[in-house]
């Protein structure tokens, strides 16, 4: 088996950009031509029973090429960017002793980040203080929680969005556990650096006129807040997932989930997920523009984005 550290020699191909600019439709794609199994890269992905707010490939789609890292995981379990990284490698591993290309596409740029130049040294917290936040969450809404964070560590709260529920409460969580604040672990905090993991890494990256994918985004906003999505946010609360969840206050779900719960109607949830989806889809573009080594094509360029992969493989064969 292939070791954390040990260097992956086989060709890996990284495809990025933000919510609705076209990923999935152009890795299936990039999956058929040149050989590849797909590993998703989602943060809400990995969720069992979250399928059409995660927009996730469809069941034929993973009939058709094989996909890993989603549906692995139930909605209140947690999941962070070192499991990802583990997930992740056993999966390249498995990938190339079939002889298969790994084709890693999804927006989650920490994950990207951590599988390529490692992680940081893990902040230890507390279940129970955790426990203690998330019924405060319930209690007392983000709003309360987010002012808190802004008070007892302004960087952080600067930095993490009011509806960022899952680092919202790891911000305080942290504080709470050890009496410092985020902001100053991380100052003080070295990444493990790791050798050259991926010698034969392409890394392409999706963009288009940002008029355009507010379009993209309000279109997928209107598609996604339909009957059938609420029966999937209506089907997980009866499971027992409740609204407050970090994955049930994801983009989408915490709409819909407001939406059920009388909090806003139909049209309300549906402009507020549009907005939230464009902020998102900014922050998803500011975090891939700060790596390194990423080669953007505009969605109106599939075919070199394929002509890239074509010529990337044929140079390292």
């Amino acid at each position: 088996m292939t070791s954390e550290f040990a260097p992956i020699t086989s060709p890996v191909v990284v495809l990025v950009g933000p919510t609705a600019i076209g990923k999935t439709e152009l890795s299936l794609t990039m999956a058929a031509e040149f050989g590849c199994e797909i590993i998703s890269m989602d943060s809400i992905q990995v969720y069992r029973h979250m399928d059409i707010g995660a927009a996730k490939a469809t069941l034929e789609e993973r009939q058709r090429v094989r996909h890993h890292l989603i549906d692995i995981v139930d909605p209140d379990e947690q999941y962070d960017a070192a499991r990802f990284v583990t997930d992740a490698l056993a999966a390249i591993a498995a990938i190339c002793a079939r002889g298969c290309i790994p084709l890693i596409t999804g927006g989650t740029g920490l994950y990207l980040s951590a599988l390529l130049n490692g992680l940081f040294d893990e902040i230890k917290g507390s279940a129970e203080i955790r426990d203690s936040l998330r019924q405060r969450l319930q209690d007392e809404g983000r709003e309360a929680l987010h002012r808190e964070l802004c008070r007892i560590d302004p960087e952080s709260g600067a930095r993490i969005h009011l509806n960022d529920t899952q680092r919202l409460l790891r911000g305080l969580e942290i504080f709470l556990a050890t009496g410092v604040p985020w902001s100053e672990h991380l100052r003080g905090q070295t990444r493990h650096p790791l050798p050259n993991r991926f010698p034969h890494l392409l890394q392409l990256g999706l963009s288009c006129e940002r008029e355009l994918l507010y379009e993209r985004i309000q279109m997928r906003s209107f598609n996604i807040m339909q009957d059938a999505f609420q029966a999937e946010v209506e089907s997980l609360l009866a499971m027992g997932y409740g609204r407050h969840l970090p994955s049930m206050q994801s983009i989408g779900y915490r709409h819909m989930g407001n939406c059920i719960a009388g909090v806003w109607d139909k049209e309300t949830a549906t402009e507020a997920l549009v907005q939230d989806t464009r902020r998102y889809a900014k922050r998803q573009l500011t975090w891939f523009r700060r790596l390194a080594n990423i080669q953007w094509r505009d969605i109106g360029q599939a075919d070199a984005a394929l002509a890239d992969v074509a010529q990337f493989l044929h140079q390292i064969r």
